[in-house]
């Protein structure tokens, strides 16, 4: 609800503050006096778009300020939770317009765009009147308007799970067409080259086992020529055969040399002994550089083949392994693509089919909603002189979406067997008021959910009776909450239950305008001058008690 408006340096208004009340508040004045100015200021630190020339002549800022009430539970603190801005029960608003043209805001003294002013006062304010192109007038929220009318928040949801869950199903379904489709293009290529890898079988760190075997193989074959030739040089028919000799001849020679020949005789035992090291050492390196030359050759094929499939596909030959697990891997989804994507297609068809479900039921109650709204808005129009006006809500097949695949707009038609026509369209001045107030009086019943109403003169147009039944709707629809409204009907006015008077106040050097509160005395001389005109008599007084409520 809307507690204080405080407006400096805007247009013709110098400074003003009012404070406003639960239930319907009326603003009247002469025309001219400045009442569309209050609501333009109001606009402006709301953050809709309106004037581009707002500051007062002579003024370096205009600046407004707005306080509002904000119950538990009120749909504006969602709004400032998701700006990260303070949530109070006190919601302030500030905006200022320099003269230069820059605006800037605040929200409980907290700097914020004018995106985030308008997105709070969506949930703060509804504008109506005969140029309400952000309300009933604009089809885009017709659906919404609805849909709030029939309470359908629980099919909403329904429509809008089954739309998140079709969405996901789409969207795994079409990346999965989109990765076999890939891989189809290179079905050839990864046939040949799993072929390929799996004729070799890499492993590994084989790649360097072969290649050490490979040197080793290579190196015994240079080296094993001249260990064969140590080895001979070492046997009997080298050292091992003259050591042997010398040895015999020492020992026939030992007996009469009278042990001189003891010590020659005891090294050349112990030189055989090492002798026979040396030959057991040379055989077994001879046994180890024994090898099959076929055995070489089938190392180095073997080497090759893994060195040339690195260079081919471009990694390391320890990576040739994994590489070939990710091609058959890709090869594998494609063999198993039509079983994979029959289960997305089933599961996608499983989505569609709950959200065709959940969009037929929002449709039908849409449809039947439609018919309680039509019948609501002929009985709200028969006291507001309208009762042979046709208002038809229409219910079209429109895009699919997460609220559904209904298009939703409100038409009437004035005259009997005349086609309906946008509300903007069809109806004159007079009736569009009328229009509006009735549809607002209907759609109200669902709840005002905390928002502040204003009605901008639309009781234009219409007098007696038809002002009073517009008066009482209004009186119906602050019940509870709050109505602004800018008037000339002194019918509308005397039902209010705040009055305040809009007058333009002029100098030899300026033009201001300021807001009155009336008392029950000046409330009475405000309705007989809107009744009388400038002359206010005792019968005008009168009748302007006549009107008021007891």
């Amino acid at each position: 609800m809307l507690r204080a408006l405080e407006i400096r340096d805007m247009l013709i208004i110098d400074r003003l503050a009012l404070g406003f009340q639960p239930g319907l508040n009326v603003l009247t004045g002469e025309t001219g006096a400045g009442k569309s100015i209050l609501l333009d200021s109001l606009g402006f630190v709301l953050g809709w778009r309106g004037r581009a020339e707002l500051v007062r002549q002579g003024a370096d800022q205009g600046e407004v300020t707005a306080e509002f009430d904000l119950p538990p539970g009120h749909v504006a603190r969602l709004v400032l939770e998701d700006a990260g801005l303070p949530v109070e029960d006190t919601l302030i608003l500030r905006r200022v317009n320099n003269r230069d043209g820059r605006k800037t805001a605040w929200v409980n003294d907290r700097r914020v765009s004018g995106e985030v002013l308008r997105a709070l006062s969506d949930t703060l304010v509804e504008l109506h009147g005969q140029h309400d192109d952000r309300g009933l007038l604009n089809p885009r929220g017709h659906r919404d308007m609805l849909d709030t009318y029939a309470a359908l928040i629980p099919q909403l949801a329904t429509a809008q799970v089954a739309w998140t869950d079709l969405g996901r199903a789409r969207k795994a379904l079409y990346a999965a067409e989109a990765r076999v489709a890939e891989v189809r293009q290179e079905e050839e290529y990864l046939r040949h080259a799993v072929g390929e890898l799996d004729a070799v079988m890499p492993e590994a760190g084989e790649e360097a086992s072969l290649d050490a075997a490979r040197r080793t193989m290579q190196a015994a074959e240079k080296i094993r020529t001249d260990v064969a030739r140590a080895g001979d040089a070492l046997g009997m028919q080298g050292a091992e055969g003259q050591m042997t000799d010398a040895n015999r001849w020492l020992g026939v020679a030992a007996d009469r040399a009278d042990g001189r020949l003891d010590a020659p005789l005891a090294a050349i035992e112990r030189a055989m002994l090492e002798l026979d090291a040396a030959q057991r050492g040379v055989e077994d390196a001879l046994d180890a550089l024994t090898f099959n030359p076929a055995e070489l050759e089938q190392t180095e094929e073997r080497l090759f083949a893994i060195r040339g499939l690195a260079r081919k596909h471009n990694v390391l030959a320890d990576d040739l392994g994994p590489f070939a697990d990710d091609l058959r891997a890709r090869l594998a989804l494609l063999d198993n693509s039509e079983k994979g994507l029959a289960e997305l297609q089933r599961t996608e068809a499983a989505a569609l089919a709950s959200y065709d479900a959940a969009a037929v039921a929002l449709s039908d109650a849409r449809r039947s909603a439609a018919i309680q709204l039509d019948a609501a808005m002929a009985a709200e129009l028969a006291p507001l002189k309208m009762e042979r006006a046709v208002f038809v809500t229409v219910v079209t097949d429109g895009t699919a979406g997460p609220d559904g695949r209904d298009d939703v707009s409100f038409t009437v038609a004035t005259n009997p067997g005349a086609p309906p026509g946008p509300l903007n369209k069809i109806a004159s001045g007079g009736e569009l008021s009328r229009f509006l107030l009735a549809l607002k009086v209907c759609l109200s019943q669902a709840g005002q959910g905390g928002v502040t109403m204003i009605f901008d003169e639309i009781d234009r147009g219409v007098g007696g009776a038809t002002a009073d039944a517009v008066g009482r709707r209004l009186a119906a629809l602050a019940e509870g909450g709050q109505v602004l409204v800018v008037t000339h009907s002194p019918q509308v006015a005397a039902l209010g239950g705040h009055h305040w008077r809009v007058e333009k106040r002029q100098t030899e050097n300026e033009t201001t305008s300021t807001v009155i509160p009336l008392d029950a005395d000046a409330r009475i001389d405000e309705i007989a001058r809107m009744l009388s005109g400038d002359q206010i008599t005792e019968a005008a007084r009168a009748a302007a008690r006549a009107l008021m409520p007891t």
